[in-house]
């Protein structure tokens, strides 16, 4: 067990030393999500690409951002395929319109991407270098490309501390970052 994970991680390290020179398209092994800052006030903006990848181990996620302070935020698969603003309480708010964290078996948990008894969407935070690399995330609950379309990769303010409590999905901040997975 001890020596596939540490295959594992040089595999992720591998992968994202190599996230530049990603090609352009998406393949068949490989979905490329384009990025959004959200802004509700003067419109969304371009934040680089996020490569979503197969590998033996799960899904393995490799941020190519751009302009991003350095940090750890709260990275899920929302239900919607939107990033659009949606009303709440009478306010148009950023990247509403994806839902909320996908969960398939309706388990109303956040319990992180290491659990099988939470949201599926649920994936570890994403953490930005002060330089803007950020490091590669295998999600291990996660094993099709396929089951990923249609639905929102989104990049919250604050990190995840993959628990409800002591407040809800993570404790993590508002939406900042979005695009839909195709």
């Amino acid at each position: 067990m001890k020596k596939k994970l540490l295959t594992a991680i040089a595999c992720c390290a591998a992968l994202a030393s190599a996230a530049p020179t990603f090609a352009a398209n998406n393949t068949p092994n490989e979905l490329i999500v384009p990025m959004e800052v959200l802004d509700v006030e003067e419109g969304n903006r371009d934040a680089g690409n996020v490569h979503i990848m197969m590998t033996e181990y799960g899904a393995l996620f490799v941020a190519a951002l751009n302009d991003v302070e350095p940090g750890v935020y709260g990275f899920h698969v929302h239900e919607n395929g939107s990033c659009d603003a949606k009303e709440v309480d009478g306010k148009l708010t950023a990247g509403m319109a994806a839902g909320g964290h996908w969960d398939p078996d309706n388990t109303g948990q956040h319990r992180g991407p290491w659990s099988n008894e939470g949201h599926k969407g649920d994936l570890p935070a994403l953490a930005i270098d002060a330089d803007g690399t950020s490091y590669a995330v295998l999600a291990p609950r996660l094993q099709s490309l396929d089951e990923l379309k249609g639905h929102a990769l989104m990049i919250h303010e604050g990190g995840d501390n993959y628990s409800d409590s002591p407040a809800p999905l993570g404790g993590g901040g508002a939406r900042m970052i979005c695009g839909v997975i195709e």
